[in-house]
């Protein structure tokens, strides 16, 4: 089977990694000549629906005054079942596992009242499992999820292991396609010197810390590590993004007096232009299934001093592309850092290896492996589907 595709993609619209993963990954397919079909409350945040193959349908709430909360996942079920008929998709891909899998489930079984069978694919991507999953009240539904989904996809070897031992989910049920990145959009970012000679107009390295800004990132901790470098050598820091811990890192800094050198800009959608002009990049999270930041960074020639926790040690390998530690070892990612930072040739030999790993997680390397996936799921649920009619047909007689 080699046909064009009509593949529904369900996501989450935010600047979080599984939105960016889904809409990524769904240009992509785009650009090999399927028809991609976005289903969500809001429009992605990278999606352009001006791409040729690219569709989006918005999912709308239902304001109604006994609802205290609307009943986004009835909405979301209902569109899902009109997209399906109505654009006559072959698979639906969700990532997610809460709400969307859980969903995709039930639109799934309504559309097999009607004899429209078709696969669902899951892919999680983390913090649906490592944080909202460990719910009590929604570990049922999300084992469940998975369970019902005709294909798991995790996105690092640490996520899978951590699902099974979590999740009454067994180990063959999750298969591990990585996160990717086109690097093909970071070559042709060329490094904006006005950026760093407005943040570093004497030459200072430059260090960066991109996230949600949520407990987890361990925020104050890159200030802290950036506070012990900063003592040795010149260098500013770049905060990007937003959150509930932003205000405790702002104060932090104004604390030990080197706000001056701190420089926080908000969400951006800039990112790849940012990391264009910066030498390093700090990741001190509590934990992260994948890191898709970190592989951003390198894919910009930037090394990466993270912690060793998640997926982290598969992306950011140590003494090589950065170095990872433990949580919380503010002096030990302070060390670190310096001795990268500390000798030009060393901070070459860094950014030189960075861009190389970044190289094996390229889009194109891994589009091949979902497309595989595609094809073989409809295959076998049109097999299934002619199984069924043949066996109603052998009742009838």
């Amino acid at each position: 089977m080699n046909r064009k595709l009509k593949i529904g993609v369900v996501c989450f619209p935010t600047y979080g990694g599984s939105g960016i993963v889904a809409t990524e990954l769904g240009r992509a397919m785009a650009r090999h000549g399927h028809e991609i079909h976005f289903i969500s409350y809001k429009m992605p945040v990278r999606l352009d629906v001006f791409e040729e193959n690219v569709f989006y349908h918005e999912v709308s709430s239902i304001d109604y005054p006994l609802f205290e909360f609307p009943p986004y996942e009835l909405s979301l079920a209902a569109k899902m079942v009109d997209v399906v008929k109505f654009e006559k998709l072959d698979i639906l891909h969700v990532h997610y596992a809460i709400p969307n899998a859980y969903v995709a489930f039930m639109a799934k079984q309504i559309l097999l009242q009607e004899q429209i069978r078709i696969p669902l694919f899951t892919t999680l991507h983390g913090t649906d499992i490592t944080l909202v999953g460990k719910s009590e009240l929604l570990k049922p539904a999300i084992s469940f999820a998975i369970n019902q989904s005709d294909y798991v996809t995790a996105v690092s070897d640490d996520l899978k292991k951590e699902t099974c031992s979590y999740f009454d989910v067994k180990p063959d049920k999750i298969h591990v396609i990585p996160n990717f990145i086109d690097l093909e959009e970071y070559r042709v970012i060329k490094k904006l010197q006005r950026i760093k000679k407005a943040i570093a107009p004497n030459g200072e390295k430059l260090l960066v810390h991109i996230s949600n800004f949520r407990p987890v990132k361990n925020i104050e901790d890159v200030v802290k590590v950036f506070y012990e470098v900063q003592k040795e050598v010149p260098s500013k820091l770049i905060m990007v993004g937003d959150g509930p811990c932003r205000e405790g890192a702002e104060k932090l800094c104004r604390e030990l007096n080197i706000a001056d050198k701190v420089r926080f800009m908000g969400k951006s959608l800039e990112v790849p232009k940012i990391l264009s002009v910066c030498d390093l990049m700090l990741l001190p999270s509590k934990t992260e299934s994948f890191g898709l930041v970190a592989l951003e960074a390198m894919a910009c020639s930037v090394p990466v001093v993270s912690t060793n926790t998640g997926g982290l040690p598969e992306v950011n390998i140590h003494e090589k592309t950065g170095f990872t530690l433990p949580v919380g070892d503010i002096e030990g990612m302070a060390k670190a850092a310096k001795h990268i930072l500390g000798c030009p040739e060393k901070l070459q030999h860094f950014k030189e290896n960075a861009l190389a790993h970044a190289q094996t997680f390229d889009i194109q390397n891994i589009v091949p492996d979902y497309e595989e996936v595609y094809y073989n799921l409809i295959q076998k649920s049109m097999e299934e589907c002619e199984k069924y009619q043949k066996g109603r047909t052998k009742d009838k007689k």
